[in-house]
């Protein structure tokens, strides 16, 4: 989920930006509407352009909010190993299950520097649970199959979000299973007919368009693998992919990363199910001709999450 911003937060001298109440009802409407966990404080999430008290208190309203009915995962990403620490314990203390851990964005990772990184946080750490957020264009890392087969001998390290469906075996086979990837949601139906025991659940940024439709997503595809026909699954993925097609300006994933923030939370804010808000700076620029493709994909997903409502 995005952390919901009040009007006014696109400004550079704009304080105590997060929207409480709001982040407070988009939980209780998640859980309500049948999600399994919550994953926060990412790329759209705004990790890296929220001040420490504001995501502080945005992470101490999602955990009261949720009060333990799903896992909270919240983003500790920083720019160095000390600070991730230091924010990862607090978020302990507040009582999340676990953290979605990108790497410090600085300077590319070696393998090396990455396996370490993550060693050194779960030491310091030992009760948190880690998802990796293996997002190749910020963290300038390919998160190749030599990191996760020393990634998945660190306990804490339990689940990634995951984009390589082309090495999805070999990194299963690496990790002997120990690590659950998680494809987009737009993926999960390949992922599940590759390796439908393994691949059982999917992260998704479409449940805050209105989660009804991923939610059934989820639940066909369960039923899918016990009677192997796939067909409901087939058509729904196809919708989803058509929901998500005008998001990518000129088609390119590239294109997108640069301005994924504000593309994402317009989306969500024409999708009308919760008020993302404004982007927060330095990312709240975009050219105007891609916001009617982030606009478009909102409506559409409003759309869905209408259609499987009822």
């Amino acid at each position: 989920m995005p952390t919901p911003a009040k009007p006014g937060s696109e400004k550079w001298d704009s304080e105590n930006t997060v929207d409480l109440e709001e982040t407070a009802r988009v939980v209780n409407g998640l859980i309500e509407g049948g999600v399994d966990g919550i994953l926060a404080l990412g790329t759209l999430g705004e990790c890296a352009t929220l001040t420490w008290e504001e995501k502080y208190e945005f992470m101490a309203t999602m955990i009261e909010a949720a009060a333990g009915r799903v896992p909270v995962f919240v983003g500790t990403t920083a720019l160095n190993t000390r600070e991730t620490i230091r924010e990862t314990r607090a978020a302990a203390e507040l009582g999340a299950a676990g953290t979605m851990l990108g790497l410090p964005m600085w300077c590319a990772s070696s393998v090396d520097t990455a396996v370490q990184f993550y060693k050194d946080v779960a030491e310091a750490c030992p009760d948190m649970a880690i998802c990796v957020y293996a997002n190749v264009e910020a963290f300038k890392f390919d998160f190749p199959t030599a990191f996760w087969a020393q990634v998945a001998s660190i306990p804490q390290v339990v689940t990634s979000k995951y984009n390589n469906l082309g090495n999805l075996l070999q990194d299963i086979a690496a990790t002997r299973g120990q690590i659950k990837f998680l494809p987009i949601d737009a993926a999960y139906y390949g992922a599940a007919r590759m390796e439908p025991d393994f691949c059982d659940a999917f992260w998704t940024n479409s449940a805050v368009c209105g989660p009804a439709a991923v939610t059934k997503f989820r639940d066909v595809i369960a039923e899918a693998k016990k009677t192997n026909d796939w067909s409901e699954a087939k058509v729904m993925a196809g919708e989803i992919g058509y929901a998500l097609s005008t998001l990518f300006p000129n088609g390119s994933f590239k294109d997108f990363s640069m301005y994924n923030i504000i593309l994402e939370k317009e989306r969500m804010n024409a999708a009308g199910w919760m008020v993302a808000g404004p982007t927060r700076p330095p990312y709240h620029i975009v050219p105007q001709s891609y916001l009617e493709g982030a606009h478009e994909s909102g409506r559409r997903a409003a759309a869905l999450h209408k259609k499987y409502s009822a």
